[in-house]
């Protein structure tokens, strides 16, 4: 009996996600009950130290719905979900979704509706988050600084939750950076697109594996990847310094001609010094930001290595 390809592949990266993972697993059974899209389920574990990679095993094993993805150790968030889309056999479009359940499953069928209007990507808006006050006022921050600065526009308050046909998802995986910024990458590459509000609920179990500094290098590649604004920075700063020393020159030769006093230096060499020094190490951070990127962009590594698929019930190691 041949094969039937799915319509649609819903990619769910997974990291110690051993409390919340019955509930999740028991929404999408629902969702692919209840719905009339032919859909596949694709859940990549991201090198889990509980016992989250021995209950995809199990599940897939049980049911050709569900697509395992055991990645050889923890790459990251965003190579997670890349992997999940490299294997996705969606033919009309795969949906990207967390596992903790703040992305709500049931939004597939309003996603395919826009997608069936004529839409290459539907992405979520999140009008409300169930976090701390600092965390929703450094979130609202970022994405405004982010497309204020960005080459091109990134939506305000859109994670990676949304739906990609099939020519996106294709484009998306011949993109062969290291740094991935997938909802950048996802604006860059065109398209009809457009936004669903919603309201993003609070964690169902467990506490969040993406800890501040995993938010930091996500917020670096969204800057550093999409904006040309740091590079110039230093420049403009370059030409700031330059101006400034230009002008306390000009103010200590008026003191010492028009007013005959000796300028008192100490202070303002100190200050100076400081000034400068602090705008190098800028600047160098800054340029060290990009040979990074590019460092780990030639040495022409796999993005991710899978160490075991399950794929229509079989084991393939």
């Amino acid at each position: 009996m041949e094969k039937v390809i799915p319509q649609l592949s819903v990619v769910i990266p997974l990291f110690n996600e051993e409390q919340v993972f019955e509930k999740l697993i028991s929404s999408l059974k629902s969702l692919l009950y209840s719905s009339s899209i032919n859909c596949e389920i694709v859940l990549v574990d991201d090198g889990s130290t509980d016992n989250t990679s021995n209950l995809i095993l199990e599940l897939c094993k049980n049911d050709s719905r569900f697509h395992g993805i055991l990645l050889s150790r923890n790459h990251g968030h965003q190579l997670a979900l890349t992997a999940g889309m490299s294997f996705a056999k969606g033919s009309e479009g795969i949906m990207v979704m967390d596992g903790d359940l703040q992305d709500p499953p049931e939004l597939i069928e309003t996603f395919y509706k826009k997608m069936k209007e004529g839409y290459d990507v539907v992405y979520a808006i999140r009008t409300k988050r169930k976090e701390t006050i600092l965390k929703k006022t450094a979130y609202w921050l970022y994405y405004r600084i982010q497309k204020s600065i960005s080459n091109f526009n990134i939506p305000i308050d859109s994670g990676d939750f949304g739906m990609m046909s099939r020519r996106v998802v294709d484009e998306l995986n011949l993109m062969p950076e290291n740094s991935r910024y997938l909802r950048g990458m996802r604006s860059w590459v065109g398209f009809k697109q457009i936004g669903i509000t919603y309201e993003r609920s609070a964690r169902q179990a467990g506490e969040s594996s993406y800890g501040f500094k995993q938010l930091l290098g996500l917020a670096y590649n969204g800057i550093f990847n999409f904006s040309e604004l740091p590079i110039k920075f230093i420049t403009r700063i370059g030409f700031f310094t330059i101006f400034t020393s230009l002008t306390y020159l000009a103010y200590t030769l008026y003191k010492k001609i028009f007013l005959n006093e000796v300028p008192e230096g100490f202070t303002a060499l100190i200050m100076a010094i400081v000034l400068f020094s602090g705008v190098q190490l800028i600047s160098l951070g800054i340029i060290g930001e990009y040979v990074l990127r590019i460092f780990f962009q030639v040495k022409n590594r796999p993005l991710f290595i899978v160490a075991t698929r399950i794929v229509d019930q079989k084991i393939i190691s």
